[in-house]
């Protein structure tokens, strides 16, 4: 317990003097390990982690999934799935902003991201907010927001992360996030309308769109609806495999550049470039928390707060209670990727003895990550968003936030008080 302590202290030691996550981890594991077992082992442990995951078939799905989000991402689908939100819903009060939020969720289905989600919908959506007269509270928190939907639906470079460090079944993942994806975005419309009934001009209405336009927008739409329905419906139904749904997202979504006409050397050589890069970061990180994971592992760690668990008689909504404020504390100061790879070896053990299933358990991590990417002050979302848009405060958007941020929690205590909601789909595939 004492080594655990003196390894936590020294990992983030090395954060804090700047040393990157991925090799921080590594570092610490790898001494740690050899600490504990000796040098030689930790040696060989370290050489087989990367080894074993680098011929490890799952793990393509991830730089396939991530080259399918980079060709979509070129492709121009934002402004359109804006675009078409908005001839449904502009009209309403709010309406630019739900559409927003919409717009979100459906770049969510093709990207995988969040951080690219609010860079692009920031791009997209902000501009036509500012023009017809939004507050920049509401305009700020309905991108912000909506964003955090990159990292919950499928798919989900995140989910496929936890599903790989926990190795959980990646398609069940996908299908357990579907349902709380459709809340999150449901909520966070109603969030969008409780605002502006409170304060009605902060959302001003637009003109209604007639259906020449809407239909214009579906057909501009219509292929990647297309290719997200078939790789999620050939996942459920059997048809083919995580694998094989990510090779299928990554050649559609280069069919779906070309049938728009949008693809030249330029945007090939970008595209690959991008996702190369990001690959890459992803790689090193996740290794580097193989490793530290081998050595929590060793000391015994997760079996003494699974004991811990069992003998203290915590009530499940108590532990997840408490693992609920940890995330939203560290949220305040850490990216979703290293508190997902630092705190899931942790507390999946304390997770599974009170009877929680891992796929239900990736869900729940996944949005309450969600929150800690809207929470000040290190939000995530809230500097990437400002980098678009530097003349809005990070006060404006924080206060804009507030009901956002209920709406995330309601799904939180949704998906606690009823667990279903999360396996039903996954019990269901073929």
């Amino acid at each position: 317990m004492i080594l655990t302590a003196i390894g936590l202290a020294g990992l983030f030691l090395l954060l804090a003097l700047g040393v990157p996550l991925g090799y921080a981890m590594a570092l610490v594991g790898f001494a740690g390990f050899a600490l504990l077992i000796g040098p030689d082992a930790a040696v060989y442990s370290a050489g087989q982690v990367n080894f074993d995951n680098v011929m490890s078939f799952d793990l393509s799905i991830l730089p396939l999934f991530i080259l399918m989000g980079s060709f979509i991402a070129r492709s121009g689908l934002a402004e359109d799935l804006f675009g078409v939100a908005e001839a449904f819903l502009g009209h309403r009060r709010g309406g630019l902003a739900m559409s927003t939020v919409a717009a979100c969720g459906g770049f969510s289905c093709v990207c995988g991201s969040s951080m690219a989600t609010v860079a692009t919908m920031a791009k997209v959506a902000l501009p036509s907010m500012r023009q017809r007269g939004y507050a920049s509270s509401l305009a700020s928190a309905s991108i912000v927001s909506g964003g955090t939907l990159g990292i919950l639906i499928p798919p989900s470079t995140t989910l496929v992360i936890y599903g790989i460090i926990t190795e959980t079944n990646i398609g069940k993942l996908f299908m357990a996030a579907v349902l709380p994806g459709l809340i999150a975005v449901s909520l966070l419309m109603l969030a969008v309308l409780t605002t502006v009934l409170l304060h009605p001009e902060s959302g001003p209405r637009s003109e209604r769109q007639g259906w020449r336009k809407r239909l214009f927008y579906l057909r501009r739409t219509g292929g990647v609806i297309v290719l997200f329905v078939g790789m999620m419906g050939g996942i459920y139904l059997g048809v083919f495999t995580v694998s094989e749904a990510a090779g299928i997202g990554a050649a559609g979504s280069l069919l779906f550049v070309l049938w728009r006409r949008a693809l030249t050397w330029r945007v090939l050589k970008d595209a690959l470039t991008d996702a190369a890069l990001t690959t890459a970061t992803i790689f090193v990180i996740l290794f580097g928390a193989l490793i530290f994971a081998n050595f929590i592992e060793v000391t015994g760690l997760p079996g003494e707060l699974k004991a811990w668990v069992a003998s203290s008689h915590l009530t499940p909504i108590a532990l997840i209670l408490m693992i609920t404020a940890v995330y939203f504390v560290m949220g305040m100061v850490l990216e979703i990727l290293s508190m997902m790879l630092l705190t899931v070896p942790l507390f999946l053990p304390m997770v599974t003895a009170i009877g929680y299933d891992p796929v239900w358990f990736g869900i729940f991590v996944i949005l309450v990550c969600e929150l800690g990417l809207i929470t000040p002050p290190v939000g995530l979302n809230l500097f990437v968003f400002r980098a678009t848009a530097c003349d809005i405060s990070v006060a404006a958007i924080s206060r804009g936030l507030i009901p956002f941020i209920i709406a995330l929690l309601a799904v939180v205590g949704i998906i606690v008080s009823m667990p279903e909601v999360v396996s039903f789909l996954p019990g269901m595939m073929g």
